[in-house]
């Protein structure tokens, strides 16, 4: 007879199309959940539990140290889990039902600059090899797609359409959307599948960005790559794939694209995910207004 918990891992790999990475973690913190119950009754059930349980559990958390951000996906594990449940009518009623979420400090994530940009693409030397130009498209295409680490390291050759200028990504819970491309995108992507011929042989597989040996590049060195690169013409504290992606939103916000656009280029589900962006967006705004306005020039 297979347990409740066997039950919610088949369903968010069957039916929701959870990445391995994301399963992994619900699943851990509902264990970690669970070993808790059973130390303070050992005949307590996951499916029998009350809100106060829960609630201890949070309060042990806090007190052990656990961060407000980490107790609030380990809660959000929980009640993914109680909605399976719910569902799955193995409960009546979720008992985080009317569960509030603790603070957390807003975190602002500084994009790079036009200037910072305009550095690393002029001002970098791109040896005239494999690795130069694949280190240049890796950047350009994180800078002029918005795409996630995982999916330009997921990337395959029939991806790319240099006809109508699209490459199409596989974005989280296998959902796929087309991207379209600019023409220095496209010359630096041909110019890249030149080399990429020389390097490798026929059984080498269909992914497009692959490394010197042609195996696939790692999430690691991804982000060491863009670090690297960013390091030499950056002060900011975080240089990532992920700050590139947010540099990608805001300066296309800045420069009058509308949200519902940025919204489905980077993939969200809805605009709610893509508001955090803004700020940046009103920065820029009120220093034009300041600039700008008669009132301002006296």
């Amino acid at each position: 007879m297979r347990t409740s918990q066997q039950a919610y891992h088949d369903y968010l790999l069957k039916e929701k199309n959870y990445s391995l990475h994301t399963l992994k973690a619900y699943l851990s913190d509902i264990s970690e959940f669970e070993s808790f119950l059973k130390l303070q009754d050992e005949s307590a059930v996951l499916e029998e539990v009350s809100y106060g349980q829960i609630r201890s559990w949070i309060v042990d958390l806090v007190e052990k140290g656990i961060s407000n951000l980490s107790v609030n996906r380990k809660m959000s594990s929980l009640k993914s889990f109680y909605k399976f449940l719910l569902k799955s009518k193995q409960i009546q009623v979720n008992p985080l039902q009317k569960h509030k979420s603790l603070k957390t400090p807003k975190k602002v994530q500084i994009p790079f600059s036009e200037r910072e940009l305009e550095m690393v693409f002029d001002e970098n030397d791109y040896p005239d090899d494999f690795e130069g130009i694949r280190n240049r498209l890796i950047i350009e295409l994180f800078y002029t797609t918005g795409m996630r680490r995982a999916e330009l390291i997921s990337l395959e050759l029939s991806n790319f359409s240099p006809y109508a200028k699209t490459l199409k990504v596989l974005g989280k819970r296998n959902k796929e959307r087309v991207l379209p491309l600019l023409d220095c995108t496209i010359e630096l992507l041909n110019s890249y599948l030149q080399v990429r011929k020389l390097l490798v042989s026929g059984s080498s597989g269909n992914l497009l960005i692959l490394n010197k040996n042609g195996h696939k590049v790692s999430e690691t060195f991804v982000y060491r790559l863009i670090n690297n690169y960013f390091s030499n013409v950056s002060e900011k504290v975080k240089k990532s794939p992920h700050v590139l992606r947010h540099t990608f939103a805001t300066h296309l916000l800045n420069n009058g694209a509308d949200l519902n656009s940025v919204k489905e280029l980077l993939g969200h589900a809805s605009l709610s995910s893509t508001q955090i962006y803004t700020h940046s967006s009103l920065a820029e705004l009120k220093r034009v207004y300041q600039d700008a306005h008669p009132r301002n020039q006296k």
